[in-house]
């Protein structure tokens, strides 16, 4: 179209700056999703090996490492928010079984963790060297929610005879905690306050509360804040030192 003069006239010109802006934005939002992408795919990997190689766990160690929330951000602050750590076979301090822990404010440059909690689970097997300390080191143990039992023969007015003794487990002060439940001598239930008049004061301090020091079978770093029988397994809650990423003495068994 022309004027009165014959110059074209023009319409108007489409603004193409809103397209550019778009185009820049989902640009940045796919390297951003592909850096996250990278990110998680890289994270567990070296989680797993500093894992490995603090505790001197084996080279094939089979570790599962998820980190909670975005994880760019928390790279770009230096810190991870929360990272959970599971195995489903996991021996340390000579305690074999499955566990998983949750660590919170994770500092990337080194430093102490906010938190670390966790479960593991044990079989018959791994509870009964529990109680090598115990009045029973070498009692059969059977687990049945919610209480354990063992099986050992006591000596009775100079005979051997077998004596059951059903504990719920729990924990107190880090150590374990046998709660007595009830008692067989022979296959016949006795009362646990008739206990020490029977069999004397073996008899008392079968009945009473009993605590088992496995301070030296974990780390000192670790300590055992729960204890419960799930099915035929012990579940133990743990609670590990912020300093423990920072100490490597925590990292050695405790005493008792």
């Amino acid at each position: 179209m022309t004027d009165a003069a014959g110059t074209a006239i023009r319409g108007p010109r489409r603004a193409r700056w809103p397209w550019v802006v778009l185009i820049v934005v989902v640009v940045l939002a796919g390297l951003l999703c592909a850096a996250e992408l990278v990110a998680r795919a890289v994270l567990p990997g070296v989680v797993r090996s500093l894992v490995v190689e603090q505790l001197s766990l084996p080279a094939d160690q089979q570790l599962d490492v998820e980190a909670s929330g975005i994880l760019l951000p928390q790279l770009i602050g230096g810190e991870l928010d929360e990272l959970r750590i599971a195995s489903d076979e996991v021996t340390i301090g000579g305690i074999t079984g499955s566990a998983q822990v949750t660590a919170t404010r994770i500092p990337l440059g080194g430093g102490e963790l906010g938190s670390a909690r966790g479960t593991v689970s044990i079989d018959q097997k791994q509870f009964r060297g529990l109680l090598e300390r115990s009045d029973f080191p070498d009692a059969e143990v059977t687990l049945a929610a919610p209480n354990a039992t063992v099986q050992a023969d006591i000596a009775v007015l100079g005979r051997e005879v077998p004596l059951g003794l059903t504990v719920r487990p729990g924990a107190q002060d880090g150590d374990l905690l046998l709660t007595p439940v009830s008692v067989s001598i022979a296959g016949n239930s006795v009362d646990l306050q008739l206990l020490g008049t029977l069999i004397g004061s073996a008899g008392e301090r079968l009945a009473a509360p009993q605590r088992v020091c496995i301070a030296d079978r974990l780390p000192a770093g670790i300590t055992l804040t729960g204890l419960r029988i799930e099915g035929t397994r012990a579940v133990a809650d743990i609670r590990a030192d912020g300093r423990i990423a920072v100490d490597e003495s925590l990292l050695e068994n405790g005493t008792c």
